[in-house]
């Protein structure tokens, strides 16, 4: 008799922790799926096609005043460029080969321009984009944004990552995983700072993310495909450059090898 009991016993204890385990489960792919139904879909509206140098492999893009600023990349040919959207640009600064550069960012009379594994970033002057100085930089470079009110720079690394870090030094100040739906999101690249959000291009896909930096949550996917015809893409052609022209809810959104420029809002998809 007592050894039946004990069978039963364990038998409802096993069934019992089953139980827990499946639902358990099943509240984690809930969660899941609540997470997923509060990202928000969007998509570009166009409102303005500029033309676009298709030499330049483009890293980074953000907007100042009446100027935008772009990064290029490929060793030999990385530079940055500076002049009003859809003009030639009128001031620009090469990078010495081999080095490769990724993404800038503007902190008022200065920017930072990364390199991608080059293990140096460098200062310049905002006006004149004459180099003031080369900072360590021990990480892959890939994208970098400002974030003013929390006076921070975020940096992405091609992963799930954003890295936070201090203006001056460059120095890391913390950092946070990116998810959607509970599931981390890779191949971050250029990012562009708008108020508290961060948003980021997926690299080799044509959608942007506006992510809370505070939770590395992605709070939106926006949708920028079509935006050139199938004889207007060469090999390497992905979108990556998104900027946020001032004082508007507009952004001015590009690739590497683009022949140009749009634009654009993000309205509901």
């Amino acid at each position: 008799m007592r050894e039946r009991l004990r069978r039963a016993g364990a038998l409802v204890l096993a069934g019992a922790l089953a139980l827990g385990s499946c639902a358990a489960t099943r509240a984690a792919a809930d969660e899941r799926t609540l997470a997923a139904r509060r990202v928000e879909r969007l998509r570009v509206k166009v409102l303005q096609v500029l033309p676009h140098d298709p030499k330049v492999f483009t890293e980074g893009l953000e907007m100042a005043g009446g100027t935008l600023y772009e990064s290029t990349g490929l060793s030999g040919g990385s530079a940055v460029r500076a002049g009003p959207p859809g003009r030639p640009p009128t001031r620009r600064a090469a990078l010495p080969a081999p080095l490769f550069g990724e993404g800038i960012t503007l902190l008022g009379r200065t920017l930072w321009q990364l390199t991608w594994r080059d293990r140096i970033a460098i200062e310049r002057d905002t006006r004149t984009l004459a180099e003031l100085r080369r900072v360590p930089y021990p990480d892959d470079g890939w994208g970098a944004c400002f974030q003013r009110a929390r006076r921070r720079l975020v940096t992405s690394d091609g992963s799930a990552r954003l890295t936070f870090r201090d203006p001056g030094t460059l120095a890391k100040t913390g950092g946070v995983a990116v998810t959607e739906g509970g599931r981390p999101v890779t191949n971050l690249n250029e990012l562009e700072c708008v108020g508290a959000a961060v948003y980021a291009n997926v690299l080799f896909t044509e959608h942007i993310l506006r992510i809370d930096p505070a939770t590395g949550a992605v709070k939106a996917t926006i949708d920028a495909s079509g935006l050139l015809r199938g004889d207007e893409l060469v090999p390497g052609s992905t979108l990556n450059g998104i900027a946020a022209v001032p004082g508007t809810d507009q952004f001015l959104i590009t690739g590497k090898f683009w022949p140009k420029m749009f634009r654009v809002v993000f309205v509901p998809a």
